[in-house]
């Protein structure tokens, strides 16, 4: 057994259970609230935009996956040759991928890098990517998704040597409204609280709570204006959310947009072209200069608040994502 485990206090070791290496697990996921409360039953962390990853590590290679399974080693060869520097150990490992805009996170940044998939092209690069690791999932032969989080993340913390582009991510005890009141002063996402003897559990879970700062969330595209002007590519997007398996509009999103996203995005939209209206409300999205597409594309939104009638106000295109399956687009509302 390793020693890291070893060193686990007799209660917490008796809860390892011995399990081979897994070649994939489904991340566990927070939910939102409107609720902020300070506990010392939990700890606090800083909400990061960025992309998911879960890493797997053999002892030898590394192989680093979106929480919808994509392959992420092309785009970040540097968080691989990082990872296969350190000390020889089996494990998997959970974390967020940034790039930052100043001293803040920001996902319209790491888009320049998530469109690129050739590893050199990566490296020339001149959007420097993190990964914050923030918890241990399994090692040398077990799995430890029923520990504490605060003995997963302790031994995380002792396993791995936390030199740049990886970081270790740091936690607040007790204080998070605090806390969630200087992430929003400082232009944060937010703060996520999680329960301190919580399990990791592969699914979303109310032992991790999201407090936003600001309003955002996926959203599918189901279809674009024409542009107008000297505007390239399309005008708006069309968006929309599932609930009860049907795609439900929300409304359009016209900014957020710079030249290059136009032109990428463009090209999507045209490769997933499509001769009927994806939306249940087809009468109040369709217009004059509306094309529909497959509703195939997930982008992040940044919006103020839902209307009454559940339409996004003043959105903002972030980017688009690439680790969330269109049909698992819901409307967050905080529980």
């Amino acid at each position: 057994m390793n020693a890291l485990l070893e060193a686990l206090p007799e209660a917490q070791r008796g809860r390892l259970e011995s399990a081979a290496m897994p070649t994939w697990t489904d991340p566990m996921l927070a939910t939102l609230t409107d609720e902020r409360f300070s506990s010392g039953d939990w700890i606090y962390e800083r909400k990061l935009d960025g992309e998911r990853c879960l890493v797997f590590h053999d002892g030898r290679s590394t192989r680093l996956f979106s929480r919808n399974r994509q392959r992420l080693d092309d785009t970040y060869p540097e968080l691989v040759e990082a990872f296969e520097a350190q000390p020889e150990a089996r494990f998997v490992v959970d974390g967020e991928i940034v790039a930052f805009s100043g001293g803040t996170t920001s996902f319209s940044r790491l888009q320049q890098r998530m469109r690129i998939t050739d590893p050199q092209a990566a490296r020339r690069s001149r959007v420097s990517v993190y990964l914050y690791v923030f918890d241990l999932l399994h090692l040398d032969g077990y799995d430890l998704s029923a520990l504490d989080l605060r003995e997963r993340k302790n031994t995380l913390r002792k396993l791995l040597t936390f030199d740049d582009p990886l970081r270790y991510t740091a936690h607040r005890n007790r204080d998070g409204e605090t806390y969630y009141e200087e992430a929003c002063r400082k232009g944060w996402e937010g703060v996520i609280a999680k329960r301190a003897d919580s399990p990791y559990v592969h699914s979303r879970s109310r032992h991790w709570l999201k407090f936003k700062c600001v309003k955002s969330q996926e959203m599918v595209i189901g279809g674009y204006t024409d542009p107008k002007g000297e505007r390239e590519a399309f005008g708006a997007l069309l968006l929309g959310y599932y609930e009860n398996g049907d795609l439900h509009y929300a409304g359009k999103v016209g900014t957020g947009f710079d030249d290059a996203t136009l032109r990428d995005l463009g090209e999507r939209l045209s490769d997933h072209a499509a001769d009927a209206c994806p939306f249940v409300e087809c009468e109040e999205a369709a217009g004059q200069g509306v094309h529909w597409v497959e509703p195939e594309l997930v982008g992040q939104i940044g919006f103020t608040e839902w209307t009454r009638d559940l339409k996004l106000r003043h959105p903002r295109f972030l980017g688009l994502r690439r680790d969330k399956k269109p049909v698992d687009v819901v409307r967050e509302a905080p529980h």
